[in-house]
Formats: structure tokens, C-alpha cells, sequence
């Protein structure tokens, strides 16, 4: 007997014979932390008893560890049956949205596409799970010839001469980049160069990189059309300019035309360019980072390269450079000496060891086996499809009331935008976080963009080659229609969302930092104090 659909809801909206807007509603737990649903004494494994024989020969296990290295307590771990411990992860999992759930274009500048599972299927083979760090190089000498051959497949890309994939994500990458800019110069032993240029709408790692590593970060901002014209470069340009460190095209999906040109007055200054490719899924196979005069660039595999984004890990990225400056990349390299695949760690001039163990190698083998099975030609379409559907939806969201895309007017983007809804909260009242937890009661992300706002108003959008029109479409029509919510019901807009586990939440007391806890323990003992006499 099939079952009868319920009346429609206002969330439902008809175009044709056809339902555009998805019912959604997310499944809400209130689930506690892991700590509170911690009982004493339960158990989701019960270990043997060790054997008399086996205690007899190797102790109790303790006893022989010098007292330095012994607990004065055991650690205070949750404790949990297994069907708690499932229940619990199972029901987060049905609080939060990925790339696998939903229509994810909304997460700007993160790339976000469908990951193949049968790579997934490749990395979760014993032979990669059980890998261990410590193993002997005679015994991994498959995931090291794959961890090669990607090296080559990224040079031929870039165009540059060697990398390392050892950083765990771009901002690592980032930093190592700015330490090989200061090892370069210090091999010279040029100590004058203390400025890094950067702009605006570059990544703000680039900026940060810069300063961690000691430099003066000189901001570039841009023109009219989105980029810094030349004249703004020459005027930041000086005999202190140890480097460049620019993201092209910039989080606004502007292509920097003049970008070698950039690079040539940079190099003519002494310095060297360094090319931030988190935003290279427009251009794969159609423009190199050796052809627009960058010395070093990296790209983030866990995005451009369709491995998991993974919020935040298992992040990596692979660092490239020319072969000028190889000789500074961290250590070690995955080399190749004929008969064998080793990791070279007989580098003196790198500037070391800059994580533990070597990269993440499940991510490496998915890049590699996504890179294998489109080859050439298929890297380019997925360009060429980014930047098709970026065009498309930018076409679509122009036409919403309130809509603008600052910069560059009338211009084309590649692989992503950051638009504004300056106009229409100025018509309405509303904000794009409202916006925000609007999208969330239709099960879609959304993102503003990096603080602070250059563009008012914020929404950056990246479609990549993953979705088709309909999906884009879906989208779309959810945007649509919160937009015609806010010129028709703008509180509605306002007070959302209704339909989601995110809630909105007072801006004080909650943005002090003396209430914030990272962990369970500094939770505790922030409680305590707040518990205690003349506490707060």
C-alpha cells in the first residue's frame, strides 16, 4: 500500500509538476558530550586475564618502567559500553552535512566535490591501514613509488621541478613556503629582506605564514576590477621585498591577467613568487604556476585532487618548487636511485623536518589513483566544467533581487565568487548570516567569507565539475527562495533556523574567552572556578 504524501509546508515551492525545494529536517539530538555519558566501571572491551606463564616471564607489565614514566592515576578517559559508544558517534553523524549529503557549492573556496569511492576502497585495502611509519623502506616500497610518481604527475601540472607532500594541508605548506623564502635569502646572506607582499583576497594564510615566519606583511589592495593594478605592486616593491605570496585567481574567482608581469617585478626586486593553488580547480591542465614566472606553489590534494576535505584532516598538500630552490624543501623527499624508493634525508640545506612522519598516505594514493584515471585531457575538463558551472550559477544569483558581485563587472570568473547582499539588507534587514541559518532548514551549507568582510555582505560560492545542472539548480532555487522570504517575510528570515540542530546563539557572554574550554579537563576546571567563592 503506498502511503499517502502529507499536505505541503511553506517550504515547498512548485515549478512545473515539480518540487524544487527539498523537506528537510535534520535529526536533532541534544546529545551530550561523551564525557557526561561516562559511567564508572562500564566497559566496551573486557580484556583476558594474562596468562600465568606469560606474567611469570614478562611481569606485570608496569613494574619494569622507570617511575618517572608511570601515571599517578590512570587517565580519565570516558567510560562507555560499545553500543553507547555507537549510539553516541551515530547520532552526531546525523547532526552534521558533508559533500556525501548534500549539495555542497555553498562552501566556498573549500572545493568541495564527490571523492570516488572506489578510491576509497583502494586506501582502505590492509596494505595501506596497516601501514606503519616506522616500517622499513624495503617493505613499502609500493606506496613510495606511488608517493614518487605523484611528485611527478604535480610537477608536469605546475611545471615546477620537485616536490614534497609531506605539509599536512595548504597553510602548512604556506609556512614552509615562507621559511625556503628565508633560507634563500639567508644563503645569500642577504639580511635585508624582511617584507612579504600579499593582497587582500588572497588566502589569509598567506598573510599569516608570512608573519610566523618573521616577516613584514605588506598588504596589496585591489582595484577596480578585483586585482592590484601594477602600480600598486611597484609602489610595495623595494629592495626589502623577500617575496610574493599571492593566490591567483583570489577568492573572489578574478583571474589576474597581469600575474607574470607581477612576478617579473618581483623577481627584478630580488625576490621570489610563491603561488597559493588552493583555488587551481579552474585551472588544472590549462595554466601552469612555471609559465606566470612562480618559483614555488603548492596545491591541497584533500580538494583540487578529490581526496576527502575531511574538515580540517586528514588534510595534505603537495609543496613544489624549482630546482633552484629544491634544495630548501623539508625533509625527507621520496627519491629514487635506480633499484630502490628511499626517503632522502641527506638535505643540509633543507630547513627540516616539518612534520611527524611523512605526509598521509591514504590521501596520496587517492590522489594519485584520481589523477591515473582522468589522465590529461580529463584534468582539463574538470576545468573547464568548474568553471562552467561557477558561470552558470553566478548568471542565476545576479538575477536575485539584492545580488551583486563586487569587482571586476561584467567579467567572467573561474572557480568561484564572493558575492554580497549589501542591497538587499539594506531593503529588508537582512544580514547573510541570516541567510545562512536560512540554508541550513534545506539542508545546504553556506559561507560568508574570511573576516574581515571586504565585501559586505558576504556569500562565496564554488561550484566544481561534480554537479550537474539540476543539483546546481536545487541550489539555486533554495537560494531563490529564502531571498524572496526575505523581501516577504524578513523575520522569518531573521529567527531561522527552524528545521536544523544549529541554533542561533547570543553573541555575549558566549565571545569571552574566559568561558571558552577546548578540552573536557579546562571545561572542569573552568566550572570549578566559576563554582568557587568570588568566582564569576
Amino acid at each position: 500500500m503506498r502511503e499517502t504524501r502529507p499536505e505541503r509546508d511553506e517550504t515547498d515551492v512548485k515549478k512545473g509538476d515539480r518540487d524544487v525545494l527539498r523537506r528537510f529536517h535534520e535529526a536533532k539530538w541534544d546529545e551530550p558530550v561523551i564525557f557526561e555519558l561516562s559511567t564508572a566501571g562500564e566497559r566496551g572491551v573486557l580484556p583476558p586475564e594474562v596468562e600465568k606463564e606469560i606474567a611469570d616471564e614478562v611481569g606485570d607489565g608496569v613494574s619494569s618502567l622507570p617511575e618517572s614514566m608511570r601515571r599517578k592515576r590512570p587517565p580519565a578517559l570516558p567510560e562507555l559500553s560499545q553500543a553507547r559508544v555507537l549510539r553516541h558517534y551515530l547520532r552526531l553523524s546525523q547532526e552534521t552535512l558533508g559533500a556525501d549529503l548534500n549539495v555542497d557549492v555553498g562552501q566556498g573556496t573549500c572545493t568541495m566535490k564527490y571523492s570516488p569511492k572506489v578510491n576509497d576502497q583502494l586506501a582502505g585495502m590492509p596494505e595501506i591501514t596497516e601501514l606503519h611509519p616506522l616500517q622499513d623502506e624495503a617493505t613499502v616500497q609500493g606506496i613510495l613509488e606511488i608517493m614518487y610518481n605523484l611528485d611527478l604527475f604535480m610537477r608536469e601540472i605546475s611545471g615546477m621541478d620537485q616536490f614534497s607532500l609531506q605539509p599536512g594541508g595548504g597553510s602548512q605548506a604556506m609556512a614552509n613556503r615562507a621559511c625556503m623564502i628565508r633560507a634563500y635569502h639567508e644563503s645569500r646572506g642577504d639580511k635585508n629582506r624582511d617584507e612579504m607582499l600579499t593582497t587582500i583576497f588572497s588566502h589569509p594564510s598567506d598573510a599569516a605564514a608570512a608573519a610566523v615566519a618573521g616577516f613584514k606583511v605588506i598588504t596589496v589592495p585591489p582595484g577596480k576590477n578585483g586585482y592590484p593594478d601594477l602600480e600598486a605592486f611597484e609602489k610595495a616593491i623595494s629592495d626589502r621585498t623577500a617575496g610574493l605570496m599571492i593566490t591567483n585567481p583570489e577568492d573572489t574567482g578574478i583571474f589576474n591577467p597581469d600575474i607574470d608581469r607581477v612576478t617579473r617585478m618581483v623577481h627584478d626586486a630580488g625576490g621570489l613568487c610563491a603561488y597559493d593553488q588552493a583555488n587551481a580547480n579552474g585551472m588544472l591542465g590549462i595554466t601552469r604556476a612555471r609559465e606566470a614566472g612562480f618559483d614555488m606553489c603548492f596545491f591541497n590534494l584533500h580538494k583540487s585532487f578529490s581526496t576527502p576535505h575531511g574538515c580540517g584532516g586528514p588534510a595534505s598538500a603537495a609543496l613544489g618548487v624549482s630546482r633552484e630552490l629544491a634544495r630548501f624543501l623539508p625533509v625527507p623527499i621520496v627519491s629514487f636511485d635506480g633499484r630502490k624508493y628511499y626517503l632522502d634525508y641527506d638535505r643540509p640545506d633543507s630547513i627540516g623536518k616539518v612534520r611527524t612522519w611523512y605526509g598521509v598516505p591514504p590521501v596520496h594514493l587517492k590522489a594519485y589513483s584520481w589523477i591515473v584515471a582522468l589522465g590529461d585531457e580529463g584534468l582539463k575538463e574538470v576545468a573547464r566544467i568548474a568553471v562552467l558551472n561557477n558561470n552558470y550559477v553566478m548568471k542565476k544569483v545576479l538575477e536575485m533581487p539584492g545580488a551583486s558581485a563586487p569587482y571586476g563587472r561584467g567579467r567572467y570568473r573561474l572557480e568561484q565568487v564572493r558575492y554580497s547582499w549589501e542591497r538587499l539588507r539594506e531593503l529588508t534587514g537582512v544580514t547573510t548570516d541570516d541567510i545562512q541559518r536560512r540554508a541550513f532548514d534545506f539542508g545546504v551549507h553556506y559561507w560568508t567569507s574570511h573576516h574581515p568582510f571586504v565585501v559586505p555582505e558576504p556569500m562565496t560560492v564554488e561550484p566544481t565539475e561534480s554537479y550537474s545542472k539540476a543539483e546546481l539548480d536545487e541550489f539555486l532555487n533554495i537560494l531563490r527562495h529564502i531571498v524572496h522570504e526575505a523581501q516577504m517575510e524578513p523575520e522569518k528570515v531573521r529567527n531561522a533556523p527552524y528545521n536544523s540542530v544549529v541554533r542561533r546563539i547570543p553573541s555575549a557572554p558566549f565571545d569571552d574567552p574566559d568561558r571558552w574550554a577546548i578540552t573536557w579537563r579546562a571545561y572542569l576546571k573552568k566550572q570549578r572556578r566559576e563554582r568557587a567563592p568570588g568566582g564569576h
